[in-house]
């Protein structure tokens, strides 16, 4: 097979029931829209240490299809580490991301390479009709997730969550030289892009079984890009004790005050006190988390282990 201009990475763990309607579709668009001779194309799965079928069935369209090829893991490491698992293999100068919950489309894989080939380096999707197929306890993570992405990164997408993405071949190899443990991949991917645009695409309700993200993993994802990609949560904490402590030494002032002013008072507002005492030990506890956070992070990244260990690789 000569050297593919677009490559399709799709990240499966557990997903038997979604393959065969997964690869119907995508084979069909790419034969479809990309079916010039010039410009080949490959689909790169990564099995994830799925628990069902998933890997007999990726392995079964790799047999009959030399444009596939299956990573696999020796267990689960998570999608991200999937995705640069299955990062390692491609070649094109395109690469494309998709879940294969069918979620996004692979219909709408064209309308993202005809926005890449405008001469964008990153393009993300930007889901559509998400407040009709999914839940609040899916949507309103997703939008705190935006919103402190945007924040983190400087960069002002709708929709960081969405996976249906397009990365240019050198963004991709500069996302392959960082070997931190914990990564979001559509934000990394801005450290290295100078062009950037999001295009709409369709979404819909999960064909079948059950969304891999809970609400812990929802919160770690949230941690690593409040860590990953910012200072911001440390100077935060830098502000935060510089304003108690000014509150507390003015509080002091204000007691002294009150006494050379009222030497008959006896002692009132003990509750408050205790409340005030109280907070501050919170915001203390909230900082020691939030350094601990950062501090296990940096432990994990010096022991140096590796992000995840390929078993195998299947393909004609």
């Amino acid at each position: 097979m000569s050297q593919p201009y677009l490559s399709i990475v799709i990240p499966i763990f557990n997903e038997e029931e979604n393959i065969p309607n997964l690869w119907e579709r995508l084979s069909r668009t790419l034969e479809t829209h990309f079916n010039d001779p010039a410009k080949p194309w490959e689909v790169i799965f990564t099995d994830d240490g799925s628990r069902d079928r998933s890997l007999e069935l990726l392995k079964e369209i790799a047999a009959k299809e030399p444009r596939v090829s299956v990573v696999e893991f020796n267990r689960n490491y998570g999608q991200h580490s999937a995705i640069f698992g299955a990062f390692a293999e491609t070649k094109g100068e395109i690469v494309v991301t998709l879940d294969a919950d069918l979620q996004n489309p692979p219909e709408e894989i064209p309308k993202l390479v005809a926005k890449m080939e405008e001469g964008f380096d990153v393009v993300g999707g930007w889901r559509q009709g998400r407040t009709e197929n999914d839940s609040l306890f899916r949507t309103l993570p997703s939008k705190i997730v935006n919103a402190v992405t945007r924040k983190t990164t400087g960069v002002a997408l709708n929709d960081y969550g969405c996976m249906l993405r397009a990365y240019r071949r050198d963004v991709v190899d500069a996302m392959q030289q960082c070997h931190e443990r914990s990564s979001f991949i559509p934000a990394l991917a801005n450290s290295f892009a100078k062009h950037i645009a999001e295009v709409p695409v369709a979404h819909a309700e999960r064909a079948a079984g059950e969304s891999k993200y809970g609400f812990w993993k929802l919160v770690n994802l949230q941690f690593d890009l409040l860590t990953s990609f910012s200072l911001i949560p440390l100077q935060a904490l830098s502000v935060l004790g510089s304003l108690i402590a000014f509150l507390g030494f003015a509080l002091f002032v204000g007691l002294v005050i009150y006494r050379f002013m009222h030497p008959e008072g006896t002692v009132g507002g003990v509750f408050s006190l205790f409340a005030i005492l109280f907070f501050f030990v919170g915001c203390q506890f909230m900082a020691f988390g939030l350094l601990g956070e950062y501090i296990g992070r940096i432990y994990q990244e010096v022991r140096n282990r590796p992000r995840f260990v390929v078993k195998r690789v299947h393909k004609q």
